[in-house]
C-alpha cells in the first residue's frame, strides 16, 4: 500500500451537474430518444433529432445550462447515407501489402 502525503485534487466535471427531473417535465423527448436507439439499434446518429429535442427541453426547464447544440456535439450537418469513403478498399488495396520486407525474421513467417 502506497501512503502519500500528497493531497488529491478532485476536479469538478466540465459542464457542471444535471438536475433529476423530478416532474417528468422533460420526459417524453426521452422516451422518444430511447426508443429510437432501440428501433436503430443504437445508431446515434439517426437520433439526433431526439437528443436535440431532449436537451433543448432541459435547457428551457432550467435543468441544464444554456449552451450551443454545437458545443455539445450536435452539429445541422447531415451526411448523406450511403457514401463510402473507402475508394482504397474498393479499388482493390490491401493493408501492409505496399511494405517491402528487406530481411527475413524468424516470426515472420
Amino acid at each position: 500500500m502506497n501512503f502519500s502525503s500528497q493531497k488529491q485534487t478532485i476536479k469538478p466535471p466540465l459542464r457542471g451537474i444535471f438536475p433529476l427531473d423530478h416532474f417528468s417535465e422533460c420526459k417524453p423527448h426521452l422516451t422518444s430518444y430511447l426508443s429510437c436507439l432501440k428501433q436503430n439499434k443504437s445508431e446515434h446518429n439517426k437520433c439526433q433529432d431526439g437528443s436535440k429535442m431532449y436537451l433543448k427541453c432541459r435547457m428551457d426547464k432550467g435543468l441544464m445550462m444554456e449552451e450551443d447544440l454545437e458545443d455539445l456535439g450536435l452539429n445541422n450537418k447531415v451526411e448523406p447515407e450511403g457514401k463510402d469513403d473507402r475508394t482504397k478498399e474498393t479499388k482493390g488495396f490491401v493493408a501492409g501489402k505496399h511494405i517491402k520486407r528487406t530481411q527475413k525474421s524468424s516470426w515472420l513467417w
